[in-house]
């Protein structure tokens, strides 16, 4: 008999804590809901961003070839 796969532990991306990756985990890759939530509420107030030279006036103006 084999012995049972062990589960896969990743670190949360909110707290860091420990999250078993795997289906019986609702929340994977996140430890709980709280930290889902919380990572939610940070997309929705955009606080992650891609940084990004800005555009000035005449390329947004340039006509498309």
């Amino acid at each position: 008999m084999t012995a049972p796969a062990q589960q896969r532990v990743v670190p949360c991306p909110t707290c860091g804590g420990d999250s078993v990756f795997a289906p019986s985990n609702p929340w994977r890759p996140f430890c709980s809901e709280r930290c889902r939530q919380i990572d939610l509420g940070a997309w929705a107030n955009e606080s992650f961003r891609v940084p990004a030279a800005p555009s000035s006036a005449d390329e947004d103006d340039a006509p498309a070839d």
